[in-house]
């Protein structure tokens, strides 16, 4: 186990909310250490599960294959009292800076919203319009971290969580490592709740085809993972699940979730279950679905 409260601080500062954080040094290489944040939405929690989430979000990301933040489990402790941390390794440079959708969105002068708008059709506009990075390489990365935050249940991928790496010396943009997935696999659900989700198959399925929701909009709604899926009316949305859903690899998943510290055997059985019946449900149906759709349009 790593204890980071003994690691060396830097002053560097992180935005964002969830959780405190601090720059650490660990072995010779920037990290944001993240806090666990208040579980506001269970008051029975004093704080909820994000760093967990957040290891394993960005742990899936980087078993299907997506260019991903390296994220380390650890403790902190301070004034007596340990808390389990995320550090998140600093993927910028001297000569490169983070930057976020929104900010790229905000170049679109066209736009009916400003950056941080999540509307669907605004998102893509934006993407399709912008020059500073390839456009189709940028709605493919668009469109898979779509698939991987419907497997995990992210509800909070917005404009200012993804993005690209500016290159101040070379005015290059490429895109970023994708980052925080803290707000995934249900960071609020206490062990009743997990063990009352694994004796319910009805509970289950609420957190399924009905919570949570995509942080993307969709004619000012937020889009519902399965129906938006499982509809198919989107080819780029259809075509990454076609890309993604045969790299899914639900043994390395399970090897993850049995290998992270920290967590009981409630909480893998509840990991484990609701990854296998969200991929199961919403992709697996919706590929079906679609290719079913593909093969009457060809006869």
């Amino acid at each position: 186990m790593i204890d980071f409260s003994t690691v060396p601080r830097r002053n560097k500062t992180y935005a964002g909310a969830n959780g405190s954080k601090i720059a650490v040094m660990y072995e010779n290489e920037l990290y944001m250490l993240k806090f666990p944040g208040v579980a506001r939405k269970n008051k029975d929690m004093s704080y909820a599960n994000g760093c967990i989430c957040e290891y394993l979000g960005c742990h899936i990301f980087e078993i299907v294959g997506i260019p991903v933040q390296k994220t380390l489990l650890g403790t902190f402790t301070r004034n007596g009292k340990e808390k389990i941390v995320v550090a998140c390794k600093d993927f910028t440079t001297s000569d490169t800076v983070i930057q976020d959708f929104a900010s790229l969105k905000n170049t679109i002068i066209d736009s009916e919203h400003n950056g941080y708008g999540t509307e669907l059709s605004d998102i893509l506009m934006a993407i399709d319009e912008q020059q500073a990075i390839d456009s189709v390489a940028l709605k493919q990365r668009f469109w898979d971290m779509f698939i991987v935050d419907a497997l995990i249940g992210n509800w909070d991928r917005h404009n200012g969580n993804w993005g690209f790496l500016y290159n101040s010396r070379t005015d290059e943009m490429t895109l970023a490592p994708v980052f925080d997935c803290g707000s995934s696999l249900f960071p609020q659900a206490d062990d009743d709740i997990m063990q009352a989700v694994l004796d319910d198959p009805a509970e289950r399925d609420v957190r399924i085809f009905k919570i949570p929701l995509s942080g993307i909009r969709q004619n000012g709604q937020k889009i519902n993972y399965y129906d938006f899926l499982y509809a198919g009316k989107n080819q780029d949305c259809n075509e990454a699940l076609k890309r993604i859903l045969p790299r899914i690899d639900m043994k390395k998943m399970d090897q993850l979730i049995d290998e992270t510290p920290f967590i009981s055997d409630l909480q893998k059985r509840f990991y484990k279950t609701m990854l296998a019946e969200r991929k199961e449900k919403i992709l697996d149906r919706s590929l079906q679905r679609i290719r079913k759709k593909e093969r009457n349009l060809a006869r």
